[in-house]
């Protein structure tokens, strides 16, 4: 398989991402080597802009959904394409490349290298895919972003010296550093208080509203469901269980 870049414009136009949906999949359908777990989503569109929230109970596979999404589980057939680009046309190498650029990425395991610094986690897609181009003023982004989160004073600070709320809001940062056009999170405020849990949600929601981007994120969290524009519920992509006679 020849590089992605080679075929897609990474970056993407910011005309067109305003007119297509971010994600768009038809016939969507993924189950594991083993066990009984299957997936089905019939139809989908996530238009821009849109907040939505997925929901369900643990172990249902909301976890799968968004990794199908970002590419890092392959579907078993049907169709996806995410911000533009159809994922099962291109190879995994290609599909880290399309994460890194397109994507924004945030889990509740937050993900941080322990050798890095805050700043230097921050910038770490630049080091990873030479696509992006790292200059003043993506390092002066980066500064910006952990000052917006109340981070200015402890950029130079390994994660071993954050606290949990503060390592993932350098985990936030990280995930806009790009200028992504899709936010893919899950669980991002997981067993935070909920000052800093509303602190995420408000940087969040803040850049899709300036930047037209779209998030799904999967909760648990039912008080803020109501902040989302929408709320999908992974037992509507699940077999039905036969009811018993």
């Amino acid at each position: 398989m020849e590089d992605i870049g080679n075929h897609v414009d990474l970056r993407g136009s910011g005309g067109d991402r305003l007119k297509r949906p971010v994600i768009r999949c038809k016939d969507l359908e993924f189950s594991y080597a083993t066990g009984d777990f299957r997936l089905k989503v019939p139809q989908l569109e996530i238009p821009p802009g849109q907040r939505v929230a997925l929901t369900g109970p643990s172990g249902c596979g909301k976890t799968t959904l968004i990794h199908l999404f970002a590419g890092i589980l392959k579907a078993r057939r049907g169709e996806l394409d995410v911000s533009g680009v159809s994922l099962s046309k291109y190879s995994d190498r290609d599909l880290q490349d399309f994460r890194i650029v397109r994507l924004g990425l945030i889990f509740q395991q937050f993900e941080l290298l322990q050798y890095l610094n805050a700043y230097e986690n921050v910038l770490l897609p630049y080091r990873l895919n030479p696509v992006l181009e790292l200059g003043d003023s993506q390092r002066e982004r980066a500064r910006e972003l952990l000052e917006d989160v109340g981070l200015a004073d402890k950029i130079a600070r390994y994660p071993r010296e954050l606290s949990q709320g503060e390592r993932q809001r350098v985990a936030v940062c990280r995930a806009l550093v790009t200028g992504p056009s899709l936010l893919l999170c899950d669980e991002p405020t997981a067993n935070l208080d909920p000052a800093n849990r509303d602190r995420i949600l408000d940087i969040l929601f803040a850049y899709c509203q300036n930047q037209s981007a779209s998030l799904l994120m999967v909760t648990h969290d039912h008080e803020i469901l109501n902040r989302f524009d929408q709320t999908l519920d992974i037992r509507s992509f699940l077999p039905k269980t036969p009811v018993s006679q």
